[in-house]
């Protein structure tokens, strides 16, 4: 498996990978689309077969579109990683839209109507 001769830790390999789809999705894709999604996170499965990619956009008025854009591209991504990354096995991408700071904001949002409403 492309984990266990792997010189790099799972942690590790997660960041190079999010730091290489990063880098990708700014140099090596035209579509104005994915000027705005940026990679969060990435999780791996143990034998590191599959890697779950998670991003955001900044303007959540065009998730939908920068979400077909990004899904677009998970052949040629992963053909790019298998060729900057030199492993033998190349996991297979998911993305996964990351709503985190959405959900911050809808948190903050209902703590503060909370206390408004307790005045």
């Amino acid at each position: 498996m492309a984990g266990r001769g792997n010189k790099f830790s799972k942690i590790k390999y997660e960041e190079r990978v999010r730091d290489m789809i990063n880098t990708a999705l700014r140099r090596e894709f035209s579509d104005p689309r994915l000027q705005n999604v940026s990679v969060t996170h990435v999780e791996l499965t143990q034998d590191y077969s599959h890697a779950k990619v998670y991003w955001d956009t900044f303007s959540t008025a065009t998730r939908g579109d920068a979400k077909e854009a990004i899904e677009s591209t998970t052949g040629k991504m992963r053909k790019i990683l298998a060729t900057q990354m030199e492993v033998r096995h190349t996991p297979e991408i998911h993305f996964i839209y990351n709503s985190q700071f959405e959900d911050e904001g809808k948190i903050t949002q209902l703590l503060k109507d909370s206390a408004d409403d307790k005045e």
